[in-house]
Formats: C-alpha cells, sequence, structure tokens
C-alpha cells in the first residue's frame, strides 16, 4: 500500500511556490504529504531550482516528512499523483506585458484575466491544460486536478469540456480574500466569517454575509464605500463605491467588479500608470526580481513577507485547505470554480461556476442559489458568453470566432476595435497561437 500523498505542482517554479510549501506544513499532520513534485518547462529551469532549494530547506526547518522532488519531466513526475495542482504562464510575464499594454494602446482596459488581455490568456493556455489533461489520463486517471491557472474560470470549463477529466476543481483566491478581508474589517477571526458566493471567476458575488451564522451584509456594505475600507487585492486599484449603487446593487461585489462597473475611472487609471512607469506585469517583473533574490539566499528558509505584494495572498490557504477537505472528507463550504449542474439556474447546466460548495471525498457539491439576483444576472451571463466563445476560439484556432469572443466582452467598445486589437495580439502572441498559425 502507498504510503502518504504525492502532489504534482505544474509551474513548481513559480514565485507563489512557497505559499503552497508553507500550508503544506501546517497541515502535515492530518495532510500526509510525501512526494512533491515540483515540474517546470527549460526556460524556467533556474526558477525552479532556487524555488525548490528554498522549498527543501523550508521542509528541513520545519522536520516533516515530505520529499521535494525537481524536474523538467512533466509525464514522469504525474505518475501516481494523487492530486495535480497547476499555476503555469503560458509565454511568462512577458506574454502578460503585451495581454497588458496592446489593450491599452487602443483605449481599452489591459488586465490579464479580463477582456482582451484574459481572451489571450485563455487561448495560450488551453491547448496546454488539455495536453496535461491527457497525459493525466495515461499515467495518474485518478488523480484530482486542482487548477490555479488564470483565467481559472475559463480554463476548469475547457477542461470540463474538451477533456476526459472529470476529477477537476478550479481554484482562486478572491473568495478567500474577501473572506479574511471581512474578518479584518470587523475586527473578528477569519473561521467566524461565511459569504455565499455564486457567479464565475472574476465575477463572483457575495449574495449574504455572515459572522457566527448572522447576517452582516449591510453593515460590510455600509463599509466598504470608504476607499479606504475596500476589500480589493494587491494588483487591483480600489476606489470605493458610491453609496446608493451599493444600496441597490445589493449584493457584496468582488473585487474584479471594479474593471465593470468603473471602467471609465480604472481605464484612466491604468493609461496613467502606463505612460508612467508601465503596466501591472512590469510591476510583478521587478516584485519577481527581488523574491528570486531573496530566495537564492541559502539561510532562507521560510516564506518571506514580500510575497504578499505578489497579488497572491491567501493562496496556499485556498489549496491547501482544498485539498485537505477533499482528503478528509471534512464537508465544509469553500467557494470553486466547478460544473454548474443547475447549481445557478441563470447560467447553462454544464458549464463552469464559482459558487459556494460543500467539500467531500468525491469533490465539491454545489450549492444551489437558484436564479442571480436580476441586477447582476445579465453581466454575469454577458461574461459567460464571452467566456463560451473565447474557450471555443481556442479549440479551433478560427480568426472570426476569436474576433466575435473579442467584440461581444464588455471591455470592448466595437468590432472594428476588437478587430485591431486582435490582429496586433495574434502578431505578438505567434509563437504560443500554433492552432491559428497551423504552427
Amino acid at each position: 500500500m502507498k504510503e502518504g500523498l504525492k502532489i504534482v505542482t505544474i509551474g513548481g517554479g513559480s514565485s507563489y511556490t512557497p505559499e503552497l510549501i508553507e500550508g503544506l506544513i501546517k497541515y502535515n499532520n492530518e495532510l500526509p504529504v510525501r512526494e512533491l513534485w515540483l515540474v517546470d518547462i527549460e526556460e524556467g529551469k533556474e526558477k525552479l531550482e532556487i524555488v525548490g532549494n528554498l522549498a527543501k530547506r523550508m521542509v528541513k526547518k520545519a522536520g516533516v516528512p515530505i520529499k521535494i522532488c525537481l524536474t523538467l519531466d512533466r509525464k514522469e513526475a504525474l505518475k501516481s499523483a494523487d492530486f495535480v495542482t497547476t499555476q503555469f504562464r503560458v509565454g511568462l510575464l512577458e506574454a502578460r506585458m503585451k495581454d497588458e499594454s496592446i489593450p491599452l494602446k487602443h483605449g481599452v482596459l489591459g488586465q490579464e484575466t479580463n477582456g482582451p488581455g484574459g481572451l489571450f490568456k485563455a487561448l495560450r493556455t488551453i491547448p496546454v491544460i488539455l495536453d496535461i489533461c491527457s497525459e493525466m489520463e495515461e499515467v495518474c486517471p485518478n488523480a484530482w486536478l486542482i487548477n490555479f491557472t488564470n483565467p481559472a474560470g475559463m480554463v476548469t470549463e475547457a477542461i470540463l469540456r474538451y477533456s476526459n477529466i472529470d476529477k477537476v476543481v478550479g481554484l482562486c483566491n478572491v473568495p478567500i480574500g474577501m473572506e479574511m478581508g471581512v474578518a479584518k474589517l470587523l475586527e473578528v477571526e477569519p473561521h467566524r466569517v461565511r459569504i455565499d458566493f455564486a457567479g464565475l471567476n472574476h465575477m463572483v458575488y457575495g449574495l449574504n454575509v455572515f459572522v457566527d451564522g448572522v447576517s452582516v451584509k449591510n453593515q460590510v456594505m455600509s463599509l466598504i464605500n470608504d476607499p479606504e475600507k475596500s476589500i480589493t487585492m494587491q494588483n487591483i486599484h480600489a476606489m470605493g463605491w458610491e453609496p446608493e449603487f451599493l444600496k441597490a446593487l445589493d449584493v457584496f461585489p468582488c473585487p474584479y467588479h471594479n474593471y465593470y462597473y468603473k471602467s471609465g475611472d480604472m481605464l484612466e487609471k491604468e493609461l496613467k500608470n502606463y505612460k508612467e512607469g508601465g503596466t501591472r506585469a512590469e510591476v510583478v517583473k521587478k516584485l519577481e526580481e527581488e523574491l528570486f533574490d531573496l530566495y537564492s539566499d541559502p539561510h532562507l528558509a521560510s516564506k518571506p513577507p514580500q510575497l504578499e505584494k505578489r497579488g497572491g495572498a491567501y493562496y496556499s490557504d485556498a489549496a491547501v485547505r482544498l485539498i485537505h477537505s477533499m482528503y478528509t472528507d471534512k464537508c465544509d463550504i469553500q467557494a470553486v470554480n466547478t460544473i454548474n449542474k443547475g447549481a445557478i439556474s441563470s447560467l447553462p447546466f454544464d458549464s463552469a461556476v464559482e459558487l459556494s460548495c460543500i467539500i467531500t471525498k468525491d469533490g465539491p457539491k454545489p450549492i444551489a442559489v437558484g436564479d442571480l439576483p436580476i441586477q447582476v444576472r445579465g453581466l454575469v451571463q454577458q461574461v459567460k458568453s464571452f467566456e463560451r466563445v473565447a474557450i471555443e476560439a481556442a479549440m479551433n484556432g478560427d480568426y472570426a470566432t476569436a474576433l466575435l469572443a473579442m467584440t461581444i466582452n464588455p471591455f470592448v467598445p466595437s468590432d472594428r476595435v476588437a478587430k485591431v486589437i486582435l490582429d496586433e495580439m495574434l502578431e505578438a502572441h505567434k509563437e504560443y497561437l500554433p492552432q491559428f498559425f497551423n504552427l
């Protein structure tokens, strides 16, 4: 009988990996991970070795029996895995810079997981994730795939539609970040807070907010009017909300809703940043350089606090908490991306949605919410329409389908602007889009 669990992390050279290691150490008594394989590609070899060595020092310092293995051979790593986590970026940060800067050149929001940037991230990522799924079917057919790779909702839906893998859960740190934000705002312990989530990845709403089972939604909604108290992320500028708007909305928006409800303000801010110092990707690149300098220190044996500036706060809490709950059949409630199965009646039965689920050994069981409130239903449906068409474009490499996806996205003002951006981004990312160029 196999002793302990084997986890494989694809994109193991990521700056986020120390978060994951910290989580595995924290839960080791109840989650007996014996092997963690960190996998990357040739271009990421140096970072993989730096992060891998830090991981080994962290494990040694904690005195936990986790063997850290580093490899560029993905298929070899996947053999007999129990859980596979994915956290990779096709094209690395250079691709993200293009995703953010090219739309901005044409007066359109440049954001890595929404709008034109999100479309192109999906076009590059979906074929790669489906290759991983094919390898998993062959060498670890019983493993659970925990996808953290963005755009997480589209990637999860592509897996559900176009692979034979049904043991997949998409994960994002936005819901847990919102719960932690509420706890901080109300000065209570995080375990006392629960939010009922429903929607899509980076388009999720809190339908209600509870502390100790008592609704505090109205109190939280009144507090987040203030930009100083807005619950946001490192990569999203908080601007606060108009009190009357929030009152009428009557659901708790996530940080990414700034891009939809404050499009003009966010575009103005992004254009200013772009002209003065570059996009968020360039900020992240500098942060990454600083982090890897820290990681290279042979005396460092813990996650440095500077990692929180990277934008991945609570990643380990989300990822390891999910794996722990599945392994122990905990039946607690967490927000994940999974197949809808009628839980949100406003969205297709077979689509990926992000909502609160009961987490069991057999995976997430969605908690039914019925129809989304009318005031948010249309926007969520529009974004789901964009996601479905974008996934189709990623699969068939059809130019017209990609143009349609770009045009129906809420960020893009017209088919003409969509075509200009599409043509420029296709050329910029040609190396990673063989389906469009028959490479």
